[in-house]
C-alpha cells in the first residue's frame, strides 16, 4: 500500500503513548494520533491540564505502525501466543531490530500477548483530524493488521455533531468501529456548570450520528456531577437522552473529585457540593429506572463504581439490576460501611461478595485501626477514590 505524507511539519520524536484508555480496551494497542484534548475545560478533569493540543503528523504515525508491524512480525516467528519466553530471547531478538525503539517494542510484545484483537486511537478526541487523514490511516492500519477486529477511539460529541455524514460513513468503512463518548450528563444545567461544550441536544445529535454510520457507540454517565442540588436532575436528564440515543453501551463513571481540578476548588469554596457515596447509590438506582424503550448494554466496569456487578442488558436485566442497589440498602448501616471501603480496597464487586469472599474480616479490621465510621466514612471514600483517576 503506498503510503502518503502529511503535509504538516512534525518532528519525530519515536513511539508515542498517551496518558489514558477506557479500561475495556486494555488489552488495545494505544496509537496516538493527537496529543492531549482540544476542549480541556472540563471542571472535574485533570489528565490534560497545562497540555497544549497538537495533531501529529500522518507520516509520523505511520512510522510508529510500521514499527509495530516490523516488531510483530519479528515476535511472531520465536514467540507463541501464551507461550513463556526467556527474557534473554527477547533481549536477543530486540537488539536484532535495525529500528530501537524500546516503548515501541514493549506495546507490540503486550498486544502480542493479548493476542492483537483490537486498536485504540488516542488521545481524547481523534476524529477532529481531517476526515481524509483520519480515513487513509484507518485503511493503512487494517492494511498492516488485517487480522485485528475492532478499531476505538474516543471523540467529543461536539466534534462528532459537526462531522459530516458521509465522512463517517467512510471512517466506519475503513474500519472505526467503536466510538467512546464522555456524555457525563444529559443536564443543560450540569453541562454548563462543569464546562462541557456540549448540550443534551448535541450529545443527543452525536450519538445518533454516530449510530447511523454504523458504529458502536460507548457513552459515558457520571452519577454525582450535578452535585447534591442536581442529583435527581442529573439522573433523570441524562436517561432521557440515552432513550433517544439508545448507544450500544452505558458506561458508569461514578464522580471523584480530584485535588488540582476546578471542581476541588467549587467544593472548597462551598460552590459545589458532592453527595455521599449513598445519594449516589440512590441517583443511580433513579438513572437505571427512568432507562426505557431502550436495549443497551450497562456497565459498571471501574473501581470508582460502588456497584461493579451492574453489568447486564437492557431491558430484561433492569430489575437484576436495580436490585443490586437494593440489596446494599438493605443492609444495616454497620456493613454498609464495610462495603463501601472493602469495594474501594478491590476486595468486593458486589454487596453479595461480603459473603463469599473471605475477606470481611480483613475491612472490618481496616476500619477498627482507621476508625472509619458512619459518620466519616466518605471523607475515606474520597481519599481512596482519589488512587484511581
Amino acid at each position: 500500500m503506498e503510503k502518503r505524507k502529511s503535509q504538516k511539519k512534525d518532528s519525530y520524536r519515536g513511539f508515542e503513548q498517551g496518558p489514558i484508555r477506557p479500561p475495556s480496551e486494555a488489552d488495545s494497542l494505544l496509537l496516538r494520533l493527537t496529543r492531549n484534548c482540544p476542549w480541556n475545560l472540563c471542571t472535574f478533569c485533570r489528565v490534560y491540564k497545562r497540555r497544549d493540543f497538537s495533531l501529529r503528523s500522518v507520516e509520523n504515525i505511520i512510522q510508529d505502525i510500521d514499527l509495530i508491524h516490523t516488531y510483530v512480525g519479528g515476535i511472531r516467528q520465536i514467540v507463541h501466543v501464551g507461550g513463556k519466553v526467556d527474557q534473554e530471547v527477547i533481549n536477543t531478538l530486540y537488539n536484532s531490530f535495525e529500528t530501537k525503539d524500546r516503548v515501541a517494542f514493549n506495546a507490540a510484545m503486550d498486544w502480542y500477548a493479548s493476542g492483537m484483537e483490537s486498536i485504540f486511537l488516542q488521545d481524547a478526541n481523534s476524529v477532529i483530524m481531517k476526515p481524509d487523514d483520519l480515513v487513509f490511516l484507518l485503511e493503512y492500519i487494517r492494511h498492516c493488521f488485517p487480522e485485528t477486529q475492532r478499531l476505538t477511539s474516543y471523540a467529543r460529541s461536539q466534534t462528532l455533531a459537526r462531522i459530516k455524514d458521509h465522512d463517517l460513513e467512510r471512517m466506519t468503512r475503513a474500519g472505526l468501529n467503536r466510538i467512546h463518548v464522555g456524555m457525563e450528563t444529559g443536564s443543560d444545567t450540569v453541562l454548563k456548570r462543569i464546562r462541557k461544550g456540549a448540550t443534551k441536544e448535541i450529545h443527543i445529535r452525536a450519538g445518533l450520528k454516530v449510530k447511523a454510520a454504523g458504529m458502536e457507540l460507548s457513552e459515558y454517565v457520571m452519577p454525582g456531577i450535578g452535585g447534591i442540588d442536581l442529583s435527581i436532575e442529573n439522573a433523570m436528564e441524562t436517561a432521557s437522552a440515552l432513550n433517544i440515543i439508545n448507544p450500544d453501551f452505558i458506561r458508569i463513571r461514578t464522580l471523584a473529585v480530584t485535588n488540582g481540578t476546578q471542581l476541588a476548588q467549587e467544593r472548597e469554596q462551598g460552590i459545589f457540593e458532592k453527595p455521599s457515596d449513598t445519594m449516589m447509590a440512590k441517583e443511580l438506582r433513579l438513572f437505571l429506572e427512568s432507562l426505557d424503550g431502550i436495549d443497551s448494554q450497562v456497565k459498571s466496569d471501574h473501581i470508582l463504581n460502588l456497584f461493579e456487578t451492574i453489568n447486564g442488558k437492557l431491558p430484561e436485566d433492569k430489575e437484576r439490576l436495580v436490585g443490586i442497589i437494593d440489596s446494599f440498602f438493605d443492609l444495616p448501616e454497620e456493613l454498609r460501611v464495610f462495603y463501601q471501603v472493602g469495594r474501594r480496597m478491590g476486595f468486593f464487586r458486589g454487596p453479595e461478595d461480603m459473603e463469599i469472599s473471605g475477606s470481611l474480616d480483613q475491612v472490618k479490621q481496616a476500619c477498627k485501626y482507621y476508625g472509619v465510621t458512619p459518620g466519616n466514612v466518605d471523607t475515606v471514600i474520597d481519599e481512596l477514590m482519589k488512587r484511581f483517576v
